[in-house]
């Protein structure tokens, strides 16, 4: 099958404040993020940077065709350094922008993005409740923005609060603007109660949702992620399984396992048909991203097999 990562990250170098604390690179790996030092990306990646380059090799050896390419606000704005990467390699990413949504004025940003080309934008909406209060998403001028989104054909790529937070507000949204293409990340936060209704926002015709961060939400319970899986079944039986692609979360997730390993406990699992497999792991995603002719990666042996 040809796999499609609904969910990837890329930076050069974190450097940014969140919430009045800092996120900054530091060494092997390792970031100072908000109270403490994390290891944020694999100790091998000595320098910080995250690159195309090292995800691209990741791909190729994971057999992983191509990649849409995501941003959060804990991890600054990139749209600028993913722009260079579109142009690079158009036929293996899919990369959005992300506009500065927790304050007024992003529409003229949003748009800015958009008349450059950019054909995806990225909320990270769990983390608009600000100290000046919580951003609303049916708000006057995140509507005008939704409604550019749409007649210009732009992916709305958004994480959601827990629960049912801003479940409203984003049946609203759906409901204005109907041939917006949306993709619900992190599938609907599915350790966390109320995921299932974040879910059957893909009832919807325009709405997926992506299962970025899966094995970091189940991580307690570890590979092959058996509880992870029956969510995978159980949101097919409320949406069907047309309406979820997968996503990696990478690189913060391979910290703990391999690239590989975060869609390899989906292939061996008996609970899933093989139809189903090739749906969520990429045909789904090939055709709600629009990416044709997917490369062909050919199957590479370790020296330790």
């Amino acid at each position: 099958m040809q796999i499609v990562d609904a969910h990837a990250h890329l930076w050069l170098r974190q450097d940014t404040v969140w919430d009045g604390k800092p996120i900054r690179t530091t060494t092997r790996g390792r970031s100072f993020f908000l109270d403490g030092e994390v290891q944020m990306l694999p100790p091998f990646m000595i320098d910080g940077r995250n690159s195309a380059e090292v995800f691209l090799a990741n791909m190729d050896y994971a057999q992983v065709s191509a990649a849409v390419i995501t941003q959060e606000f804990i991890d600054g704005n990139q749209t600028e350094y993913l722009g260079t990467v579109q142009k690079q390699w158009p036929d293996r990413f899919l990369v959005s922008a992300m506009c500065s949504s927790y304050e007024p004025g992003f529409l003229a940003e949003a748009s800015k993005y958009i008349g450059q080309g950019f054909k995806a934008l990225k909320i990270p909406a769990h983390r608009l409740e600000t100290s000046h209060g919580r951003i609303m998403l049916n708000s006057d001028e995140m509507m005008r923005m939704f409604r550019l989104m749409e007649s210009r054909g732009v992916i709305l790529l958004i994480d959601l609060a827990e629960g049912e937070t801003q479940l409203a507000e984003m049946r609203e949204v759906i409901a204005e603007c109907p041939n917006l293409k949306i993709a619900i990340g992190h599938f609907g936060f599915v350790t966390r109660d109320g995921w299932q209704e974040q879910i059957k926002l893909a009832r919807n015709p325009n709405v997926m949702v992506e299962s970025g961060g899966i094995t970091w939400l189940f991580n307690a319970e570890f590979y092959p992620y058996p509880s992870a899986v029956r969510a995978i079944r159980e949101a097919i039986d409320l949406v069907g399984i047309d309406k979820l692609m997968w996503g990696s979360d990478y690189p913060r997730t391979i910290c703990a396992i391999t690239y590989k390993m975060s869609y390899d406990f989906i292939v061996k699992s008996k609970d899933l048909a093989d139809t189903e497999k090739e749906m969520f792991l990429g045909g789904n995603a090939a055709r709600f991203y629009g990416f044709h002719d997917l490369v062909e990666l050919p199957y590479i042996k370790n020296m330790s097999e």
